[in-house]
């Protein structure tokens, strides 16, 4: 092939996109947490990939990643200041299994995308983010990750490093539930909220249990700020769900039991847990239409 040769050009280039496609939308969601976004920077990547000589790209799968993580880097960055601003807890757009999508268009799921982890992970600077997300999950080289962040090998080890310590310090995102406990503890908080039970509420969740919603600044009377002990979590639950027929729907959220709820067949909310040997230990609500958007029925 020569690159004058644009039928085979072409060829490759398409190939190379069914290739890593997917690699493309997830390294976008786990740096940016955001489906719409992460959308975004993969139609973006493919126009850059279209304007490219094959022959001058060593290693597209590298290439590929390398284009992608400058796109959200650039993303998260510009969203820095609102993201600052957001009224109340900012929780990430949630995934849930949707087996109306061919495998190319979903985000591959697994424990890199847990919520509890991605809650972690936007604590930390654009670039820590991006450098632990890079070199631990995907496994690219620093030389790489620092041509993507514009600093220095060293820069980018120690980036990467430092996010690992807070990762690891936080307690957060270790702890795998066994899935039949965790999906029965799902199905009995689904039905104590469906039939308005305090008690049963209360009993699937831990003592110290910490409860945040994200709503956008959306939703009147929704929490603000983070909830702790079981009777005040079920109860702010039960509160917001009060006064409306809701259906409460055990389902996949980021690689984990959680809940789906809807009104008539419109999503109003996803909630997705973290689970100790104690019960439901963390309960993360989103509400924000917004992020919510992309679950709706087409």
């Amino acid at each position: 092939m020569t690159a004058s040769d644009p039928r085979e050009t072409g060829r490759l280039i398409e190939a190379w996109w069914a290739q890593y496609r997917h690699l493309v939308r997830d390294v976008a969601y786990r740096i940016v947490g955001s489906v719409a976004d992460a959308e975004d920077i993969t139609q973006e990547a493919y126009a850059r990939l279209l304007g490219q000589d094959p022959l001058a790209i060593d290693d597209p799968r590298a290439w590929l990643v390398t284009v992608a993580s400058r796109l959200a880097v650039d993303r998260l960055r510009s969203h820095e200041r609102s993201r600052r601003a957001y009224p109340g807890p900012w929780l990430p757009e949630p995934i849930v299994v949707d087996d109306r999508l061919p495998p190319e268009d979903r985000v591959t799921l697994d424990d890199t995308v847990r919520i509890a982890l991605l809650v972690v992970l936007e604590r930390l600077t654009p670039a820590e983010r991006t450098a632990f997300i890079l070199h631990d999950v995907f496994e690219l080289d620093f030389a790489h990750i620092a041509e993507v962040l514009g600093n220095t090998i060293d820069s980018s080890r120690q980036l990467a490093s430092r996010a690992r310590r807070r990762v690891r310090e936080s307690g957060q995102a270790r702890f795998t539930p066994d899935p039949v406990t965790a999906r029965a503890l799902c199905e009995r908080f689904a039905r104590a909220c469906t039939d308005g039970d305090l008690d049963g509420l209360v009993a699937v969740l831990s003592d110290n249990v910490h409860g945040d919603f994200d709503s956008g600044g959306l939703i009147p009377g929704a929490p603000t700020g983070e909830l702790c002990g079981a009777g005040p979590v079920a109860r702010q639950l039960l509160a917001g769900f009060a006064g409306a027929r809701l259906d409460f729907a055990v389902a996949q959220v980021n690689n984990a039991p959680g809940i789906v709820v809807r009104l008539d067949r419109r999503v109003v909310a996803v909630l997705s847990f973290e689970f100790t040997a104690a019960g439901i230990a963390v309960v993360h609500g989103i509400g924000n239409p917004a992020k919510l958007e992309h679950l709706q029925p087409q």
